[in-house]
């Protein structure tokens, strides 16, 4: 055996050996998204405009830690807690079920006060009258809304507290209270004020509000006190884990929230699932049936691309510390996409070989030049994307950048199975003498048809398209848009049986909820979508179980996202793709040495992004972040399908004497117009069975993905190959 095939050999067997390794258990190694699995994601704004100038400067960092603090008390299993920007946290909190408890807890300032009550009743009458005296507040407690005049200065804050408990009073029927304990100097003040004011009582107040107002009977030199407020066991749990870790800085609010529940994180993952085999299983065998040996030979190296893109993830942490291997629905995405243009670089090797065994090449001389002369596609269209992730990855927010790294991994690992691994298959079956021929199906043959000479039909088919499509866009304003990007709260139920959706519209009624938008879906009427302007989910829940008490209700998912947060997340997603949409202009203007290469290729991009767009407003369907990952899965396989085409020009520039550009053109199409159906029609295979098999969440960003790779085909044949004639109408060579 040669020891540069030896070599490829050993190779090839380091990195699926090490694949292997990293990527099982898969359980152990790579986690899964909230999506996938239920949780909460939080994008919390600190508030420090109540702060003084002096203690700003660290207020998010002192909040950060506050948070991770009763986090980890809380319990909560690989939470992630970052800062972003200058006044953002960002909270993850995977397998968390209960909403208001992880939001109370999180959210709660925890600013805890004792002040005195006065107990001048000419004052509290007064003050209940709207004349409060100067250095008081009308306060009612929480206990029994008993009015109270209090003084505004607290005489002791938490700030003294050493620690905090759950115990069980004996004068209240074992009701759970919290047990304060104080440090020494805080023991000593409130010794002193529980001995100056024998007689009066003292308000305990946590975040503004008087918890209970004890009368102080005696001094406590214990430096012990209870804090009662008709608790159950898990609120003064959480009170006491407040307490016990700190008040915040400052003030939190929720900029965006997405919880998805269990069953909706099961549902999703067996649909993606089912819908994933059913699409490999009819992409291998289509590659069997049509490639024969060779398809079989393309089957073994797709499974090598999934295995290495697993190892992959689970290596990252390893590689990358601080840096989960996490798999989301858009990292989904991203693999659909490389195992997409991994299948598309094995029919462009195939057709290449089939090619040169048709021009009466041995069959060494045919798989050696059927690389050869498909590798610069490959190399090229990779190039791009790769370009496009990394873009992506600066730019983009948090499901976008997932989608990003998930697509170079998949990239280079595609690069790799289908350069070298299939390769060395083919090589290793030369040499043992198991290979004499390598046949094929053909459906498509050879043609003829002059592309060039109908583009002004298609032109005008592609702007009345485009046209309509933002029309109805723009007329929908606002409602063009998930909360993703408008702003609002969606809140998804599961109803154990079935109800009709009036009915559920005059339960909430009472509510106040502003304009609200009711959906249910055909294939599963229990499933019922409540979208809202404000936050009521709390409310919206108690208030189902209430009306339908037979029913089991189940919460599927919440999201919300505030005005400001929305329009950041536009803006990020919208300059994400233009900056990948520069980039690949550059990268092409520059390897085919013509910007009007790149300029149509660039055009054809953003016809196959507006085609989707258009046809999603006119179903209908809502843009979300998962919708412009899908704009971004389009992008990049649409300039896969356009640069093969390219450099099949450049080749036969080399060889085509004085064939005009036009000429060039229309042979070029030809020659790659199977390559182009076929690998397009193979990914729609798996396309098809998400939209089909994936699931509600997956169905805008399947169905999107449907249209661009179909516009793909066509702007590829019809837009970015005359356009480049369009650019430069003289005879030339590329």
């Amino acid at each position: 055996m040669e020891k540069r095939l030896l070599y490829k050999i050993i190779l090839v067997c380091a990195v699926l050996a090490a694949s292997v390794y990293f990527a099982f258990p898969l359980d152990k190694r790579i986690n899964l998204g909230l999506d996938l699995q239920g949780g909460m994601h939080l994008v919390l704004r600190v508030d420090t405009s109540g702060l003084p100038e002096h203690a700003r400067e660290d207020a998010v960092d002192r909040a950060l830690e506050v948070i991770r603090n009763r986090i980890d008390a809380f319990g909560v299993r690989e939470p992630s807690i970052q800062k972003q920007g200058t006044g953002e946290i960002v909270v993850q909190l995977p397998g968390v079920s209960d909403r208001d408890r992880a939001l109370e807890l999180i959210g709660r300032t925890a600013l805890l006060e004792f002040k005195l009550v006065s107990s001048d009743l000419e004052k509290l009458k007064e003050a209940a009258a709207g004349s409060v005296p100067e250095g008081f507040e009308l306060q009612y407690s929480k206990e029994d809304n008993e009015p109270l005049l209090v003084e505004k200065q607290a005489v002791l804050t938490g700030d003294a507290l050493r620690n905090a408990s759950v115990q069980f009073s004996q004068s209240t029927f074992n009701e759970p209270v919290v047990s304060l304990e104080f440090n020494a100097e805080g023991a000593k003040k409130f010794a002193e004020i529980t001995a100056n004011n024998v007689g009066k009582r003292l308000a305990i107040v946590l975040d503004g509000k008087v918890q209970s107002a004890p009368r102080i009977r005696e001094a406590i030199p214990s430096g012990e006190a209870v804090i009662q407020g008709r608790f159950t066991v898990e609120e003064a749990q959480d009170l006491s884990i407040v307490l016990r870790v700190g008040a915040l800085p400052a003030p939190m609010h929720v900029e965006e929230e997405r919880t998805v529940g269990r069953l909706l994180g099961q549902d999703s993952i067996r649909r993606g699932v089912k819908a994933s085999l059913i699409g490999g299983i009819l992409v291998f065998v289509f590659m069997a049936l049509y490639y024969l040996l060779a398809g079989i030979v393309a089957n073994v190296a797709l499974l090598c691309n999934l295995l290495i893109i697993l190892g992959a993830l689970g290596a990252l942490p390893l590689l990358f510390p601080g840096v989960s291997a996490t798999l989301t629905l858009p990292g989904i995405a991203g693999m659909a996409l490389s195992l997409g243009m991994a299948v598309d670089a094995n029919v462009l090797i195939n057709e290449r070989i089939r090619e040169e065994l048709l021009a009466g090449r041995s069959l060494r001389a045919a798989i050696t030049n059927g690389y050869g002369k498909a590798f610069s596609a490959i190399l090229d269209s990779n190039i791009t994307t790769l370009i496009a992730a990394f873009l992506l990855f600066q730019f983009g927010t948090g499901p976008i950048r997932g989608f990003a790294v998930t697509l170079t991994i998949g990239l280079l690992a595609s690069m790799f199975t289908a350069i070298v691994v299939t390769r060395t298959i083919f090589e290793t079956l030369l040499h043992a003498g198991l290979l004499k021929s390598l046949k094929m199906l053909r459906f498509i043959k050879e043609t003829k048809f002059d592309f060039i000479g109908k583009r002004y039909f298609f032109y005008a088919v592609s702007v009345i398209v485009i046209a309509a499509g933002l029309v109805v866009f723009q007329k929908k304003g606002t409602q063009a848009y998930g909360i993703d990007f408008s702003g609002g709260q969606l809140q998804e139920y599961s109803f154990s049986v079935p109800v009709d959706a009036e009915r559920i519209r005059a339960s909430l009624n009472g509510l106040d909820l502003g304009d609200v938008s009711l959906q249910q879906f055909k294939d599963n009427p229990g499933v019922v979508l409540i979208k809202t302007a404000n936050d009521k989910a709390s409310e919206i829940t108690a208030k189902l179980r209430q009306d339908f008490p037979g029913q089991q209700i189940e919460i599927l998912r919440i999201e919300k996202v505030g005005p400001v947060a929305g329009k950041q997340l536009k803006g990020k997603a919208i300059k994400a793709l233009i900056w990948s949409l520069i980039g690949i202009l550059i990268y092409v203007a520059f390897r085919f040495k013509h910007f009007n290469f790149a300029v149509a290729g660039v055009i054809a991009l953003f016809h196959d992004v507006l085609v989707a767009l258009g046809l999603m407003a006119m179903t209908g369907r809502q843009i979300d972040l998962l919708s412009v990952t899908a704009f971004l899965t389009i992008a990049g396989y649409s300039i896969n399908d356009t640069i093969v085409i390219y450099d099949r020009v450049r080749e036969n520039s080399r060889k085509a004497g004085k064939m005009s550009l036009r000429e060039l053109i229309n042979l070029s199409v030809n020659q790659t117009l199977s390559r182009t159906i076929l690998t397009s029609a193979i990914t729609l295979l798996v396309v098809g069975a998400i939209f089909g098999w994936g699931g509600e969440v997956l169905g805008n960003f399947a169905f999107a993905l449907l249209v661009g790779f179909v516009s793909g085909v066509y702007s590829t044949v019809y837009i970015a190959s005359p356009l480049v004639l369009a650019w430069q109408g003289r005879k030339a060579k590329a």
